[in-house]
């Protein structure tokens, strides 16, 4: 869980032991959201605004010309050793850091698209010659832009001729012989199979049980996240398969678009700060309008207070205000009518998570087939789970953002007041709505409320979105990958899938432009496989499968993190029940602790292969068991020699 950085913890935390008596005995009764995050904007004041601006000194994401020329000069050095793909990157950082008023900016326009042409991508490079030109590059430099561009449209006009080659009638139908068409693949579709049903119960929640038989590998449910943030400051070995000590570093946030986390090697900057950048102006103009526009002003701030809060900000923005209250309209209304069957108490003594309150309906896979912010609004929270101080932590965090965001210019016209107010029943003129759009008004702090909400959601829900990043050495016969994590995301429908210390299900993440660079595939923590889509979908899919045959009744669950292959039980049962809240009863947990696996010492000789009988882990033996590998599954116990194992290999 990403919290803000420690400076504002230590001044928060300070905050709440200076805090007097009454009122922090008063703000610990509060049982509420609406009124924790009330109570919290009463206590904000100007010093924790101008510690804030002070704090976010440090992170800050403006226009540098400095620091533009000091990352052309590096994508000079990197050209120069004809590593093309860090000079472009480096060319890239240049072109965020460059304020449009500059010859900087028109200067790494031109050196990237040199970089590209090497590197064959001649449309991105034509792209960056005509930026160079419009952005007033030199113009007794102008004729080295132009010979570039010839040479692209020669190098282009020979592969379009290539391509209608091969594409010629008679050359078609004689390589045709013999070849059946196969099916063409459709658009990706969005939610739960027909083999899958959504069961309720008071102790686990709303659950996904199989229906019918699912055949190991078979697709369990697609989903889209409503909502995602970047990690900053992660980095990406890329060139290759490098040695590492000669490996270029580029951290996440250099490498990819912000909106859909596709790589690019020429991204799109932000006009306003020096942090955001787009695959496209598709997606550089969505993310403006959705959340961007407001997130810019104040990205120093989001940087400093941490992703939760930036992911729980982008949520808010994305849904509006109208979404809100008819939210938090259909809550109450079903509080009022004893539908949440659900109390926050939930899960202390369950084999699982129950992450969602009683709404949409349960018994109805269809309402799980989209990004509805309403999915996500009924996410637990958690409240009276958290400590005082953590929710105080929160509660001030927001509170904060809140009125920086408040400062930053008028609240956003999507929102429409008249329809949010007129789904609450109340009735406001012309005049008065239109006032209140141009400021924030005092209607407007259900936002405020839903931004807390949303953050001790993601105590529980945030799901992390992983890259599998090849590691091996040059010319090397064995594959070697690791995970990264490049983003944190919150899923409508996979968060109803519950926890297992054994799952029976894998996962994987993808962009919609996977394969357009190197190591683009992304994967689930723990995930056993890697899935490729057909075709492209816009921003990020997960699909789960089956790992294992799954049987009519069965739940389907996958692991929240701690997992019996790699941790001991009694660790995994502590680390659960403090994020997550619920004594885990698993079939991993349950074992007889005879069958418990060798401690965490013994953990560094488990040698990452798979036993050849059961594709359980096989652990190096200890002392007294001899030499060789043993499997890990009590059931199986296969032991294999060091020299069969080698054999194997």
């Amino acid at each position: 869980m990403d919290l803000p950085c420690v400076q504002w913890q230590d001044y928060v935390a300070q905050k709440w032991i200076g805090l007097d008596p009454d009122l922090k005995e008063r703000f610990t009764s509060l049982s509420q959201i609406d009124d924790v995050f009330k109570c919290a904007l009463t206590l904000t004041t100007q010093n924790d605004l101008d510690f804030v601006q002070c704090m976010s000194a440090g992170y800050s994401v403006q226009k540098d010309p400095e620091k533009a020329t000091t990352c052309r000069e590096r994508g000079n050095a990197s050209f120069q050793t004809r590593d093309y793909i860090a000079a472009a990157l480096h060319y890239s950082q240049g072109i965020c850091f460059a304020p449009q008023s500059l010859e900087q900016l028109s200067l790494c326009y031109a050196n990237r698209s040199a970089a590209l042409f090497r590197l064959q991508h001649y449309q991105e490079c034509l792209a960056d010659i005509d930026k160079a030109l419009k952005y007033g590059y030199p113009s007794h430099l102008v004729h080295k832009l132009e010979d570039r561009r010839t040479q692209c449209l020669k190098h282009l006009s020979v592969g379009q001729k290539a391509k209608l080659d091969h594409h010629n009638p008679a050359s078609k139908n004689h390589q045709s012989q013999g070849i059946t068409k196969g099916p063409s693949v459709g658009p990706l579709s969005f939610g739960i199979c027909p083999q899958v049903v959504v069961a309720f119960s008071p102790e686990k929640g709303r659950h996904l049980v199989a229906a019918e038989r699912i055949a190991a590998g078979g697709v369990i449910l697609t989903d889209r996240p409503y909502s995602y943030v970047l990690i900053p400051g992660m980095n990406e070995v890329k060139g290759g398969r490098q040695e590492a000590k000669n490996a270029v570093l580029f951290e996440t946030e250099q490498r990819r678009c912000h909106r859909c986390l596709t790589e690019t090697l020429c991204p799109l900057p932000c006009e306003g700060c020096s942090y955001s950048r787009y695959c496209s102006t598709g997606c550089q103009q969505d993310a403006w309008e959705e959340h961007h526009c407001w997130e810019c002003p104040i990205g120093a701030d989001l940087m400093a207070m941490g992703v939760m809060s930036q992911l729980a900000l982008r949520v808010t923005l994305k849904a509006g205000l109208r979404n809100i209250q008819m939210a938090k309209k259909a809550e109450d209304e079903n509080t009022k009518s004893g539908l949440n069957c659900l109390n926050r108490d939930c899960g202390e003594s369950s084999n699982s998570n129950p992450r969602h309150t009683n709404q949409p309906d349960p018994t109805n896979p269809t309402s799980y087939c989209d990004d509805s912010y309403m999915n996500v609004f009924h996410l637990l929270h958690h409240l009276n789970h958290h400590s005082p101080s953590m929710r105080f932590l929160w509660a001030v965090t927001v509170a904060t953002l809140y009125v920086k965001l408040s400062k930053a210019g008028p609240p956003p016209a999507c929102w429409n007041l008249s329809e949010s107010l007129r789904a609450t029943g109340q009735s406001r003129d012309r005049g008065e709505v239109e006032g209140m759009i141009a400021d924030w008004s005092p209607e407007l702090w259900p936002l405020g409320s839903a931004v807390l909400r949303h953050i001790l959601q993601l105590r529980c829900n945030a799901q992390a979105i992983l890259m599998l990043q090849d590691t091996g050495k040059a010319n090397s016969p064995v594959q070697s990958s690791q995970e990264i994590r490049i983003a944190t995301a919150i899923f409508p429908t996979l968060s109803l899938l519950n926890h297992s210390c054994c799952p029976n299900t894998s996962m994987v993440f993808s962009t919609g432009a996977s394969g357009d660079l190197p190591g683009s595939d992304l994967s689930a923590d723990y995930s056993e496989d890697v899935v490729e889509h057909s075709g492209k979908a816009c921003g990020v899919t997960v699909t789960v499968r089956a790992a294992k045959a799954i049987t009519p009744g069965q739940e389907i669950l996958h692991c929240y993190g701690p997992h019996s292959g790699r941790m001991v039980t009694q660790q995994r049962k502590r680390l659960l029940q403090e994020q997550y809240y619920f004594v885990c009863q698993c079939e991993a947990c349950n074992l007889p602790e005879q069958q418990e696996e060798d401690g965490p010492e013994d953990r560094q000789q488990w040698s990452g292969l798979l036993c050849v009988k059961c594709k359980a882990s096989l652990k190096k033996c200890s002392k007294d068991r001899g030499t060789g590998f043993i499997c890990l599954q009590p059931s199986c116990g296969h032991h294999m020699s060091s020299s069969e194992v080698s054999q194997t290999l």
